[in-house]
């Protein structure tokens, strides 16, 4: 499994890193920005998104909305992360085709259990 971690704050990035890495997830890759990550997910294999919502250049919800529209990108699972816990930010998310949400600040079993929910439904449907 290849993760892509997207968030503009480069601590945030290495904490969400450290924790897939927790996990026994240790093949991860980071963009500062959504425009970042979809030049990267469109030049190499990822199978997996973890996507901070509030970025300069390029949202979370663009970035996602741009990965939903690409017949190459449209597979993979994003999994929305947000410092604000809005209602209307977790509808979109879904509406959007987010795989899930969770609000910082989480922990590694937060992280775990979303990842593994997401997994599950991946397999299910595949």
């Amino acid at each position: 499994m290849k993760f892509l971690v997207v968030d503009d704050f480069s601590t945030m990035r290495r904490i969400v890193r450290g924790l897939l890495k927790e996990i026994g997830y240790n093949n991860c890759e980071e963009a500062e920005d959504g425009v970042e990550a979809l030049s990267m997910l469109k030049g190499a294999k990822f199978d997996f998104v973890v996507s901070d919502i509030n970025m300069p250049n390029m949202t979370g919800f663009q970035l996602l909305k741009a990965i939903k529209e690409d017949p190459n990108l449209k597979h993979l699972p994003v999994l929305m992360v947000t410092a604000e816990a809005r209602k209307e930010d977790i509808v979109l998310a879904a509406q959007s085709g987010a795989a899930g949400y969770i609000v910082k600040p989480f922990t590694k079993a937060t992280l775990e259990e979303k990842v593994l929910k997401i997994m599950q439904k991946l397999a299910a449907a595949a």
